[in-house]
């Protein structure tokens, strides 16, 4: 049975409003996959970082613009009613606010990223202070857009604040990993790339700290993932602080019939070739060195020498301990081998 004209006409007052909001998300879901992917792989491949930060801050944001766009092009060129119609305007004032909210988010976000890096030593550019940034602007933008569709902030807040006290006691450990997190941040000893050795014996390299954990990179390249609450109340050496640079200290023994001046002035030559040539060592320290034990089978002294970063200092006392012991060969200084002399009392009683 064929539909009456009028039926058709009922049909389409609802399939055309439909299908433009249909076709607008799917017209912002094609430019988001495609054109704005290639809008951001070819600005990385450029030298400025700005026009990088500008179009990843429109990742989520063009689908909603569409969306947005599919309701106002319904609510102006079709007849609905006047409630409908008011609810479509509020759907669509608060999607373009979200919409610029969540592109100042992103930028936001981002802009800390990129820029803070030089500064890494006064702030701590981490995933933890991202999330912070973002949580405030898009509460910003929530609150912007309840005022704009008419809903009381106040009573709201109040609403927020009893229900606190609940969500606290129900997410202690979140709460308490996320409040450990500021903790550190705040308190400026440890920021991104410092290697670092916990009370526990791990050690590495701090990749990112997020609102519940630490990334810990080891030397092997394994991560250590660590609650920041954990973290908090670790004893923790950072050899990354107050300077990068640390000695490298290196325990040697040579044996009595040795000349230790002479010892002494061709260890010290051997160390200022090492600091000159080996990368990761620094030039302009002067080695030295200290006697200090007088052992079973040796005269014991510590080379004390530079290097750049803890992991430069495996470096430096690899060849320094392959040139000492050339050099020593050459000029006939005898490491001695650990030896234990006996007296042997023979008389009879």
């Amino acid at each position: 049975m064929l539909l009456s004209m009028e039926a058709v006409k009922d049909i389409l007052v609802y399939v055309v409003p439909i299908s433009i909001v249909i076709v607008s998300i799917i017209v912002g879901f094609l430019l988001q996959k495609h054109l704005l992917m290639k809008l951001i792989a070819r600005s990385k491949k450029t030298d400025l970082k700005f026009d990088d930060l500008i179009f990843s801050s429109f990742k989520g944001v063009i689908i909603l613009l569409f969306i947005a766009l599919g309701l106002y092009i319904v609510v102006n060129n079709f007849s609905v009613s006047k409630k409908f119609a008011a609810v479509i305007n509020q759907v669509t004032v608060s999607l373009t606010i979200f919409s610029f909210t969540l592109f100042a988010a992103n930028f936001v976000g981002g802009f800390i990223q990129i820029y803070t890096e030089a500064f890494s030593r006064t702030f701590f550019p981490t995933s933890l202070v991202i999330y912070i940034v973002k949580i405030i602007v898009i509460a910003i933008g929530l609150l912007i857009i309840l005022q704009k569709i008419g809903v009381s902030i106040a009573p709201l807040l109040t609403a927020f604040g009893v229900s606190g006290l609940a969500v606290a006691l129900a997410l202690q450990d979140t709460l308490s990993n996320f409040f450990a997190g500021i903790n550190i941040l705040l308190g400026g000893q440890l920021h991104i790339g410092d290697y670092i050795r916990l009370d526990s014996g791990e050690e590495g390299f701090i990749e990112d700290m997020t609102w519940r954990n630490t990334t810990i990179r080891k030397l092997p390249q394994n991560l250590i993932v660590i609650p920041n609450s954990k973290l908090a109340s670790s004893q923790i050496v950072n050899y990354s602080l107050p300077i990068k640079e640390l000695n490298v200290i290196i325990e040697v023994g040579v044996s009595y019939s040795s000349d230790l001046d002479k010892v002494e002035k061709v260890t010290i030559e051997v160390a200022k070739e090492v600091m000159e040539q080996v990368e990761g060592g620094v030039p302009e320290f002067q080695p030295f060195i200290r006697y200090f034990k007088f052992d079973n089978s040796s005269i014991n002294f510590r080379v004390i020498m530079r290097a750049k970063t803890f992991v430069d200092r495996f470096l430096v006392s690899h060849e320094f301990i392959k040139r000492l012991h050339k050099r020593y060969n050459k000029e006939n200084i005898e490491i001695p081998f650990p030896i234990t002399t006996v007296y042997l009392n023979n008389q009879k009683k």
